[in-house]
């Protein structure tokens, strides 16, 4: 064999063999677009294209292909089937369907691991149950002797037997309790064939949104954590962890874009899962109904025991899953490190997405937070914020006039901070004409009783409103 022979067939020799070792990797991740909690675990990553950004490719990745796949699903049960069986490696769910996969794993002679919360409540708003628009039923104490749905073995399942419990209502004598999935539950509430339905975010502020349901109960009145976070085979986080790693740090990126802009990404879900931005705003804006806390806080590690000991209870499982080996926040830690983000810090901080800003009425700083209210105007990139009801209806009153459309008039609950859509809530005025927003009608008389005022609904409320600045 000639020199020009024996250089070719090296070179050949040297391509088939960059060829052999050359690896393609599958990420494939299972995400929840409806179940908006996720977004930042999912539908703002895919969107964004934001993981192509922080995945490897030095050292053993030097010559790697990534083959990223993407999956949705409308639960958490189907996603961790496709887990079990190999066909995801990611996925992104709530604390029950959690745990359940956890257990499903640990039945299959494997492991899953819990490796962040995306977005959550320890004061436990997002779930919720409403009833009909025009029922009569106005607490949990009225639920006595009516038929209820909810999706079993859910998180709002397990919210809906602490708040019987709490009101001495037995599940299995004093209700009728039947499985719904949301969209089986919506037509079942606008017929009258259940008098309530318990769900998990985004659909107890979804219904009232559309128009056919109230809400008569939040999580946050049973006290009790909640959240959505993502898991991980722990082979495949065993096998790759930098790119476990990389998936956290989009994550936490795609936080950071929406914390930056919540409305143009609120207008982002719901172009991409049909969920109006303005209950995506509700959730996820200024003082919204959740945070998006990426961090293991004792909470949220205590909901995860507590998911599994109610879906024992309800003979959903019988693993006894360690939840201090299930949960596994060194990727996180990692991801943290990575984006210049203090993690025990963030572990430690509680608050919910500051509102700065201006009464766009008066010009003034807003400082009290107590009976803030906002109003999105169509045609608009940014809500606008005030001091206090009185001053978002005037306001809103005044733009009417003007031609302007009001997509949406937010009013934060006087007792719990929680955010409401002022047309669902009721309303306290006092003597000074002051409004204080509450969502049961029960808890807006009782502080109208203590403090001198009196309880309007949400039409009379901006009545009241319009006939004070006359």
């Amino acid at each position: 064999m000639n020199v020009l022979h024996r250089l070719l067939a090296l070179g050949f020799a040297g391509l088939s063999a960059s060829l052999v070792h050359a690896e393609t990797i599958r990420i494939a991740i299972g995400t929840q677009d409806t179940t908006i909690n996720c977004a930042s675990g999912g539908l703002m990553i895919r969107e964004l294209k934001l993981l192509d950004k922080y995945l490897p490719h030095d050292g053993k990745y030097k010559d790697v292909t990534y083959d990223i796949e993407w999956k949705n699903f409308t639960s958490g049960a189907p996603l961790t089937n496709e887990m079990v069986a190999d066909r995801l490696d990611i996925g992104s769910m709530a604390d029950f369907p959690g745990s359940l996969n956890g257990a499903a794993f640990e039945k299959a002679g494997k492991k899953s691991l819990f490796i962040t919360v995306l977005s959550g409540s320890t004061q436990g708003s997002g779930n919720g149950i409403v009833v009909p628009k025009d029922s009569s039923i106005q607490s949990i104490a009225d639920l006595r002797g009516k038929t209820v749905s909810v999706p079993f073995a859910s998180t709002a399942h397990g919210m809906l037997l602490r708040a019987l419990k709490t009101q001495g209502i037995d599940p299995d004598k004093d209700i009728t309790i039947l499985t719904q999935a949301p969209e089986v539950a919506a037509p079942a509430l606008q017929t009258g064939k259940i008098d309530a339905h318990a769900d998990f975010v985004p659909f107890a502020e979804l219904f009232p949104y559309r128009g056919f349901a109230r809400k008569i109960f939040d999580g946050s009145q049973a006290g009790a954590a909640t959240f959505h976070g993502s898991l991980v085979n722990a082979e495949y986080a065993r096998k790759y962890p930098e790119i476990v790693t990389a998936y956290l740090r989009a994550a936490i990126e795609a936080d950071r874009l929406f914390a930056a802009e919540p409305e143009k990404y609120s207008e982002l879900i719901e172009k991409t899962t049909g969920v109006e931005a303005e209950v995506a705003y509700l959730f996820h804006g200024p003082l919204g109904l959740q945070t998006r806390d990426f961090t293991w806080k004792p909470e949220y590690r205590q909901a995860l025991k507590t998911s599994i000991e109610t879906l024992k209870y309800l003979k959903k499982t019988d693993a006894n899953l360690d939840v201090n080996s299930f949960i596994d926040d060194r990727y996180l830690r990692d991801a943290f490190r990575l984006s210049g983000k203090d993690y025990e810090a963030s572990l430690k901080d509680y608050n919910r997405l500051a509102l700065n800003a201006n009464d766009a009425l008066t010009g003034k700083p807003i400082t009290n937070i107590k009976r803030v209210a906002q109003v999105w105007v169509t045609g608009e990139a940014h809500v606008r914020s005030y001091q206090s009801p009185e001053n978002a209806f005037t306001d809103a009153r005044k733009l009417e006039n003007q031609g302007k459309k009001i997509r949406v008039i937010y009013a934060q609950d006087y007792n719990s901070g929680i955010k409401l859509f002022a047309q669902q809530a009721w309303f306290a005025k006092d003597s000074k004409g002051q409004l204080a927003a509450f969502l049961l009608k029960d808890n807006a008389a009782n502080w109208a009783k203590a403090n001198g005022a009196r309880v309007l609904d949400y039409a009379s409320a901006r009545q009241t409103a319009k006939l004070a600045s006359n």
